[in-house]
């Protein structure tokens, strides 16, 4: 029980942006975690992709194997598709974009509680910190629906 016989305040400006920093961090550390899943991932198809269309490609020119050659070249176009539907390269960029922004917010809030002397430190100045993180995940959720409620490509001419 608070000494004044409430219930509490609840944290200091100082520990409530302490608090957010964490949550910033957390953003941060979740977005660097997604971005290298996503990068590793649009990295292997696209390499491989590469890879099965040279083999198929010289397997076409010596003429031999010619049936392999277009099983190679059958493969490419399903992860053409496998890479369309999953969009890993987009989502890559959409968290390399979102980590910059938690970063920015991040250093924005280590200056503000740097150079605002202790006792000056207000919920204002934490609220407007706040609404911006708030903004990065909502923008982050909607640009991730707006991508996964994109139709597929149709292979249809």
């Amino acid at each position: 029980m608070h000494p004044d016989g409430g219930l509490g305040a609840g944290l200091t400006p100082t520990e409530t942006a302490a608090l957010l920093l964490g949550k910033i961090r957390q953003g941060n550390d979740y977005a660097r975690g997604k971005k290298r899943q996503f990068r590793r991932r649009a990295s292997a198809i696209k390499l491989l992709t590469l890879a099965l269309s040279a083999a198929s490609t010289i397997i076409l020119g010596l003429r031999v194997w010619a049936d392999l050659a277009f099983a190679l070249v059958a493969l490419v176009t399903v992860m053409g598709a496998v890479e369309s539907f999953f969009n890993w390269r987009s989502r890559w960029v959409l968290m390399e974009e979102s980590q910059y922004r938690f970063q920015r917010l991040a250093d924005d809030l280590e200056y503000l509680v740097a150079s605002t002397a202790a006792g000056d430190l207000t919920y204002d100045h934490l609220g407007r910190i706040f609404r911006r993180y708030q903004a990065i995940w909502d923008d982050l959720s909607r640009t991730w629906l707006e991508h996964r409620r994109e139709p597929a490509p149709s292979s249809s001419a």
